[in-house]
């Protein structure tokens, strides 16, 4: 432990020349006006946690008035000295008369903020010459595993991490802080429309099912081709990125309050053919004829204006053929740098690289899926990414899909959150059009078209925080849209909503 200076004047050893920067008087100050006025508290909680200063005990100090004060106790030396009586660390500076001394040099309350900022400032001082530190260690050592583009990937993720939070490894934290956490989410999703506890899909029964988009999931969504995956996933991303409004969030920091940024990998279509895709849906314009240019004059007035309104919208597309996860990761944290990002789609899994080549398939899918789940986590977003589904669906009775139809690897379900299937039966019954000879067969399957006409189904066959189970959406094929279904008892008869 730090030789620590007293508060009575006790001179402090000479600090060799490549001290870490620090101030123990700072941290002393700062303390000692807390125990003193716990109402400051809340003025410097928002700045630094118990992880920036450098005193270990005044750490812990820290840490144990905090947890009393955001439980309305009172936190002065003597409620802390029952906590604290038999911590090494405060016996080896003097016991409850170190806690006593702290209260009794404290500063004025104006000063507690300024204070709060330099002990901050140094902490990440200390970080980044740590990293410094690391990444120089890292780039001295030849070692044949290692390539020099992995390194700076692995630099920008820590300095990211560090730039975000104020420690470049979080490591273990404590329950009280996990437990705050949670109920701050919670009450979030308490006062929000709806009582979403994350980002809304725009899609309400999916919303009511899911409780919206949760931070730090991987969301899977599968199907077969031309089930419509890359469809509802552009409808998701243009209703989320639509309703973005930015305000000042639950925690105190400027992000979004309502719907979100989006950042869009698609893999597969080209950017242009995305935009013309989310196009089709707000100007309600066939795509085929926007692909085309055979517009009538009343709908390419319409796709202008469209145009015109999505022009704000903050969806950033990304259209780089067979990215490596590591730099789909570097991507997705300097887009949330730059413009801030709330939700990343990925069209779509089976197209994104593996760092480096593996002995098998399945564990190049194994490190995508995991990279993904990882990218989650760090950037504190949910993920979407899309999957295709085994040939195996085809050759069933019964075509709706399955977590054992997952394609390549059981790690996508594994690692996953919530799996989702896109279903559209219409699509199979089409192909089971009878001749034209048999009118009575052919009577029956007009019938049962009319009632599959224009219906989707997502099916969710895995939700870690939720049930699982069915959703029923709309699907009106000409603008690849998705929307909500409207029910028989809602208007009186059958019908859609779009």
């Amino acid at each position: 432990m730090n030789t620590i200076a007293t508060l009575q004047g006790t001179a402090v050893a000479a600090a060799p020349a490549d001290q870490l920067p620090h101030s123990i008087e700072a941290e002393q100050q700062l303390l000692g006006a807390i125990l003193t006025n716990n109402d400051l508290y809340d003025r410097i909680a928002s700045v630094i946690g118990p992880q920036h200063f450098y005193d270990p005990v005044h750490a812990k100090i820290f840490e144990t008035a905090a947890a009393r004060i955001t439980k309305n106790a009172l936190a002065s030396p003597v409620t802390l000295k029952a906590f604290l009586e038999d911590d090494p660390g405060l016996a080896e500076l003097g016991g409850a008369a170190y806690l006593a001394r702290l209260a009794g040099a404290a500063i004025s309350a104006f000063a507690a903020r300024d204070y709060a900022q330099m002990i901050y400032d140094m902490a990440i001082r200390r970080e980044l010459i740590a990293v410094g530190r690391d990444i120089a260690d890292r780039a001295t050592r030849m070692d044949v595993t290692s390539e020099p583009r992995e390194q700076i990937v692995m630099a920008e993720q820590t300095l990211y991490s560090l730039a975000e939070q104020g420690q470049a490894d979080s490591g273990f934290q404590s329950f009280l802080k996990a437990v705050t956490d949670a109920v701050q989410v919670a009450n979030a999703a308490y006062q929000r429309d709806g009582g979403l506890a994350g980002v809304s899909t725009g899609l309400i029964d999916m919303d009511k099912k899911l409780g919206g988009l949760h931070r730090s999931d991987l969301l899977i969504l599968a199907g077969r081709p031309s089930m419509g995956k890359t469809s509802l996933a552009t409808n998701i991303a243009f209703n989320i990125a639509k309703a973005y409004k930015k305000g000042i969030t639950h925690d105190g920091s400027e992000g979004a309050v309502n719907g979100g940024v989006v950042g869009f990998y698609s893999l597969e279509m080209s950017a242009e053919q995305l935009a013309a895709r989310i196009l089709s849906e707000a100007s309600e314009v066939p795509s085929e004829q926007i692909r085309r240019g055979d517009m009538t004059e009343a709908e390419f007035r319409r796709f202008v204006e469209a145009a015109k309104a999505l022009e704000s919208c903050p969806l950033f597309i990304d259209d780089t053929p067979a990215l490596p996860i590591s730099q789909l990761a570097a991507r997705a944290r300097r887009l949330k740098r730059t413009h801030g990002l709330d939700v990343l789609i990925v069209d779509y899994l089976q197209l994104v690289r593996p760092a480096s080549a593996k002995d098998s398939r399945v564990n190049e899918v194994s490190e995508i899926t995991q990279g993904l789940k990882a990218i989650a986590k760090e950037l504190d977003i949910p993920v979407i990414a899309l999957s295709q589904l085994s040939r195996q669906v085809e050759s069933r009775e019964d075509k709706r899909p399955q977590l054992s139809d997952l394609r390549e690897s059981g790690s996508i379900e594994q690692d996953a959150d919530v799996v989702m299937f896109v279903f559209r039966e219409e699509y199979y019954k089409e192909r089971e059009k009878p001749g034209d000879h048999d009118l009575e067969a052919m009577a029956k399957w007009q019938e049962e078209m009319e009632k599959l006409h224009g219906r989707a189904e997502v099916i969710i066959g895995k939700q870690r925080h939720g049930p699982i189970g069915t959703v029923d959406l709309s699907f009106e094929g000409r603008f690849t849209r998705f929307g909500n279904l409207v029910k028989p008892w809602q208007n009186g008869g059958g019908g859609d909503s779009f």
